[in-house]
């Protein structure tokens, strides 16, 4: 007669609810960061710091199904949108995106919600759950002391076990990010220069420099078929985070991307 199998230990086991040590250090440094610096490198940094370590995910019982409670999760509020059949919550974030909250310790989760109860996971998994529900970010630590979005490249990334390489670093666009930009609507009439640069409502901006006289619909032609070439750009899609367009007259200051 054989015994019956036991199942597996759990990873966590030993788990103590700390947060790993590298990760709070690099979140020291990211919350001392400021400008295009904190938004680019050190974001980056963090989300390396992410990568191997165990993370949290809430679990709230006591919600009713789809219950809203407005927030700002960038000021670390505790901002529930929304309850999932299985009691995960998700948040919104600022530019209305929904995003899995995730948290480095149980005590920077009791901080956001004291009736939440924590579910350790490694990240590639809570990267794929999110992605799974369709979520497009992931919030670290959304009631502090140091709230990040990882925005939704990197979650790609973490999900599939990669390197994330941000769009923008050091307050420039990536060359190969530029190169994408400037092929993928190198065919698209009426546009006569592209420049590419850091954005000021999304993380890119793209500088249309358009023939001149376009009426309003033929304008808005255009920019259909920029959007429709940027999505279906490979390199555009897995690199940049959010977009915005900035259309000019020909002259008005856009040139070729290098």
């Amino acid at each position: 007669m054989t015994g019956r199998e036991l199942p597996p230990a759990s990873p966590f086991a030993s788990d103590d609810g700390s947060a790993d040590p590298r990760l709070t250090a690099v979140l020291a440094a990211y919350a001392a960061g400021t400008g295009s610096v904190r938004e680019s490198v050190l974001l980056a940094d963090v989300v390396a710091a992410l990568a191997p370590t165990r993370v949290l995910v809430p679990v709230l019982a006591a919600l009713d199904a789809l219950a809203v409670h407005e927030g700002d999760v960038h000021e670390g509020g505790p901002a529930v949108e929304k309850e999932s059949s299985a009691g995960i919550v998700a948040l919104r974030t600022r530019d209305g995106r929904t995003a899995l909250p995730v948290f480095s310790s149980v005590a920077a989760m009791a901080a956001w919600h004291q009736d939440a109860r924590p579910v350790p996971t490694d990240v590639p998994r809570a990267a794929r759950s999110a992605l799974g529900e369709g979520w497009e970010v992931v919030v670290l630590d959304p009631g502090g002391p140091v709230t990040v979005v990882i925005p939704r490249p990197a979650v790609v990334a973490l999900a599939l076990g990669e390197r994330w390489l941000p769009a923008v670093r050091a307050g420039a666009v990536e060359a190969d990010v530029r190169a994408a930009v400037a092929a993928a609507l190198a065919d698209v009439a009426h546009v006569v220069g592209v420049d590419v640069v850091p954005g000021r409502r999304a993380e890119v901006a793209v500088v249309l420099a358009l023939t001149p006289g376009l009426d309003r619909g033929r304008l808005d032609a255009v920019l259909a078929r920029v959007n429709a070439a940027l999505a279906a750009n490979e390199t555009v899609a897995a690199r940049i985070d959010s977009l915005e367009l900035r259309p000019v007259g020909a002259g008005g200051g856009a040139g070729p991307v290098g």
